[in-house]
C-alpha cells in the first residue's frame, strides 16, 4: 500500500516547522570562521589535528577548460577490491570473499586480468583452522587464499569484511607496484582506516587490531608507501564518499554546536556557490533556494591530517606498531577536496606527506583530479575502470553464496529483510 496524496502532504508539511527553526546565514557566517579561524590550525587537547601542507586557499577552476587541459600524468593506474558480503551459515561460521583488480589508462589488457581473491572466515569453533597459503591460478594471473579471522564475540560480519576487502587489496597493489610508473590512485583512502576505527567502537575490537593479521594487513599499506617513495612514483586515494569527523568533533570539543553532521557538510558549505552571493569566496546564500553556480569546480589547497582514524598514522602515532623505515611525518595522511556543482558530490583525494610535501607533486595531483572530474563527473577513470573489473554483482554474490552452501553442507542463516527486500530468492 503506498501512501495517500493527504499523507504525503501531511509528511511535507513537517518541513515547515523543521525550517523556520534553521537559520542557513548562520551557517554560513560560522563556515566560514571556521575556514579563517581554526583551520589554519585545528587543536584538540592541545594536539594540532588538521593544519595546511602550504598556503589555505578555497580556489575555482573552470569545468571546460579543466576538462580540456592536457594531463599532468601520462599513465594512471587505479586499484579496487569488491566483496559479497558478509554471509553468516547456519553452521557457524561467517565468509567473506574479496576481489582486488587493478586498471590503466591508457588500457593494458593482461594486467586487467590479474586478480587478487581473498576469502576470509570466522569460525565459533576455536579448534577450527581455515589458514591457507597463497596460491596461483589462471595461468598465474590469479592469487588467491583463505584467511582464519581472529575469533571476536561480537562484530564478526565487520571484521571478515574488512580484513578480506584490505588484505586483497595491498596484496594485489603491492604485487602490481613496479607496473605503476606515473601515478597510482586507490579507489579509497590510502590506509584501511576501518581497521583504525575498531579502537573506537569497542575494546575487544581494538586489542584485535593490533593481534597479527590484523598488523599484517596494516603493513601492507605501510610497505606500499615505502615502494612507491623509493620509486618515486606517487600514490593517491580517491574518496568518493569521505565520512570524517575530524573537524566537526574538534570544534564540538571547543564548545562550537556544528550544524554539520561530519565533515564533507562542512566543505560543501564552504565550496558551494550560489547565484547572486556576489562574493565568489564560495559561500552559498542563506536562503538555499537561488540557482547553484555549476560552470567551475571548486576545491580547497592541501591539508595534513592527524585525527581521528588519520591518528594511528601520524608522527606521533604508533601506526599500530608496524616498523616505519622512512621518518614517521613523510606517512602521514594529507587531503585536498573537491566539489562538484553538477552533481552536488564532494570527493576527497588523499597522498601521504611524503609525495604532498612537494608542491609541483601537489600540483599535478591537484590538476589530474580536477581533470578527471571534470571529464567523468565522478572518480578518475582509471579508478572507474578498477571498480567495474572488481565489483561482484548481485547475481554473482548470489551465486557464489549458493556454492558456500553447498561445499559447507549448510544453508545461510536468512533474516526477514532478505526475504523482503529479495536478497535471495525463495
Amino acid at each position: 500500500m503506498t501512501l495517500d496524496p493527504i499523507h504525503v502532504e501531511n509528511i511535507a508539511q513537517l518541513a515547515y516547522g523543521i525550517a523556520g527553526d534553521v537559520d542557513t546565514t548562520d551557517h554560513d557566517d560560522l563556515a566560514g570562521r571556521v575556514w579563517r579561524d581554526w583551520l589554519p590550525e585545528l587543536r584538540r587537547d592541545g594536539r594540532v589535528v588538521i593544519e595546511p601542507v602550504d598556503g589555505h586557499e578555497r580556489r575555482r577552476a573552470p569545468i571546460d577548460d579543466a576538462a580540456l587541459t592536457d594531463r599532468p600524468f601520462e599513465t594512471v593506474h587505479g586499484l579496487d577490491s569488491g566483496t559479497i558480503n558478509p554471509t553468516t551459515f547456519k553452521n557457524g561460521l561467517v565468509v567473506d570473499v574479496a576481489h582486488a583488480a587493478m586498471a590503466s589508462t591508457p588500457s593494458d589488457l593482461d594486467l586487467h586480468r590479474d586478480r587478487t581473491i581473498v576469502a576470509t572466515v570466522h569460525a565459533g569453533d576455536s579448534t577450527a583452522n581455515f589458514d591457507g597459503e597463497w596460491r596461483s591460478r589462471d595461468d598465474g594471473h590469479t592469487r588467491q587464499r583463505v584467511l582464519h579471522a581472529p575469533r571476536v564475540n561480537r562484530y564478526a560480519e565487520g571484521v571478515v569484511h574488512a580484513l578480506a576487502l584490505y588484505l586483497a587489496e595491498g596484496t594485489h597493489a603491492l604485487d602490481h607496484a613496479d607496473e605503476v610508473d606515473d601515478l597510482l590512485v586507490l579507489d579509497g583512502p590510502i590506509y584501511p582506516k576501518e581497521l583504525f576505527t575498531w579502537d573506537d567502537r569497542n575494546p575487544e575490537l581494538g586489542a584485535l587490531a593490533r593481534e597479527a593479521k590484523p598488523r599484517a594487513v596494516v603493513e601492507k599499506y605501510v610497505r606500499l608507501v615505502e615502494r612507491f617513495v623509493e620509486r618515486d612514483v606517487p600514490l593517491a586515494g580517491f574518496v568518493k564518499n569521505p565520512s570524517s569527523g575530524t573537524i566537526v568533533r574538534a570544534l564540538t570539543r571547543k564548545g562550537v554546536e556544528p550544524p554539520w553532521p561530519d565533515d564533507t557538510a562542512l566543505f560543501t558549505r564552504l565550496l558551494e556557490r550560489r547565484e547572486g552571493d556576489g562574493s565568489g569566496s564560495g559561500n552559498s546564500v542563506g536562503d538555499g533556494r537561488s540557482d547553484r553556480v555549476d560552470d567551475e569546480l571548486t576545491f580547497t589547497t592541501w591539508f595534513r591530517s592527524r585525527g581521528g582514524a588519520d591518528a594511528t598514522m601520524a608522527a606521533d602515532g604508533d601506526a599500530l606498531g608496524i616498523d616505519r623505515e622512512l621518518d614517521p611525518e613523510l606517512y602521514e595522511p594529507t587531503f585536498m577536496v573537491v566539489y562538484d556543482p553538477r552533481t552536488d558530490v564532494t570527493y576527497k583525494l588523499e597522498a601521504p606527506y611524503a609525495f604532498a610535501r612537494d608542491a609541483e607533486t601537489r600540483d599535478r595531483l591537484t590538476r589530474q583530479v580536477l581533470a578527471d572530474v571534470a571529464t567523468t563527473r565522478g572518480p578518475p577513470e582509471a579508478v572507474g575502470k578498477a571498480d567495474e573489473l572488481a565489483r561482484i554483482s548481485a547475481t554473482e554474490k548470489a551465486a557464489l553464496r549458493r556454492k558456500f552452501e553447498e561445499r559447507f553442507d549448510s544453508d545461510q542463516q536468512a533474516t526477514y529483510d532478505d526475504r523482503r527486500w529479495g536478497k535471495e530468492p525463495y
